[in-house]
């Protein structure tokens, strides 16, 4: 089996590591933070001081970081390993997935970028959604390994096309968020028992994954994070900033990227992005204030 390289061990990153260590991968991990490294070590994975003793010897290299800038930090280091196979799986903007497959070209690697959907339960299940841009070929090659971390796996297109489908994907999770948090500061407003209406559009046309998996923490107004705003803000960023490069407007996109900025300011980056809730209360005056 591939020796694996995998950098960055998160909420994301930490799960779909171990998975691949107890589907038999040998996998050498590295993170900034040393104790996740060593937590990963406990896991039964091998622990890396940095990135280039990370990927020394690997087949494939995986990298999991938060936004396009770590990418590109590390790249350098990633870059040493000749003749792997680089799997970005992290979400960054498509122009900085088309220019470190660039790079990776000219250096004798082969370059995907496999942004994935699912949130952390997804990560830790192995059923993650994952969406593929790049040579067919090496789609290929890599499809043993996404197939322990992912339930859909889905060539979309060309270098950068799976970046650009996690965009879209992340403006219909965000919009659907808002309007779930509206519904239910409106029922709330109309005295409505908010259990068994959730249960009722749920079985109708209004049910969706976000409904399912973040209205029972929202009823709850508990909001551990699975996916925090803060990411999310980033990654409304991308995809606007994608859709001005492409001369396409998002005008409810943009409005749902404003109340993700304004969950920020008022000090929820931390938490899940059904925090969002919170913005939409406040808003109605029927949540806590802030100073």
């Amino acid at each position: 089996m591939a020796k694996i390289a995998f950098i960055g061990l998160g909420i994301m990153g930490m799960p779909m590591a171990v998975n691949l260590v107890r589907a038999g991968y040998e996998v050498t991990g590295y993170n900034r933070s040393p104790e996740k490294t060593a937590r990963f070590a406990e896991q039964g994975g091998a622990a890396a001081d940095s990135v280039e003793e990370a990927v020394r010897d690997a087949e494939i290299v995986i990298t999991m970081l938060p936004d396009s800038p770590d990418v590109e930090a590390v790249a350098g280091d990633v870059l040493t390993a000749h003749g792997a196979l680089w799997i970005d799986m992290s979400t960054i903007a498509p122009s900085t997935a088309k220019n470190v497959a660039a790079q990776a070209k000219e250096a004798g690697l082969r370059a995907l970028d496999a942004p994935v959907s699912g949130g952390e339960q997804g990560a830790v299940d192995g059923t993650l959604s994952i969406m593929v841009g790049g040579e067919a070929a090496d789609v290929a090659a890599a499809s043993p390994v996404l197939e322990v971390v992912g339930r859909t796996i889905v060539h979309v297109g060309p270098t950068g096309a799976g970046q650009t489908v996690k965009a879209a994907n992340q403006l219909i999770v965000a919009g659907t968020i808002g309007l779930v948090a509206e519904a239910l500061t409106l029922l709330d407003a109309q005295g409505v028992d908010l259990k068994p209406a959730v249960e009722v559009l749920s079985g109708g046309l209004a049910g969706s994954a976000v409904l399912e998996r973040k209205s029972a923490n929202m009823l709850r107004h508990e909001f551990p994070p699975g996916f925090r705003i803060d990411l999310h803000h980033k990654d409304l960023g991308i995809a606007l900033g994608t859709a001005r490069e492409s001369g396409v407007p998002l005008p409810l996109g943009a409005v749902v990227a404003q109340l993700v900025a304004a969950a920020r300011v008022q000090g929820h980056g931390d938490l899940d992005h059904s925090a969002l809730l919170l913005v939409l209360e406040q808003l109605a005056g029927r949540g806590p204030t802030t100073s």
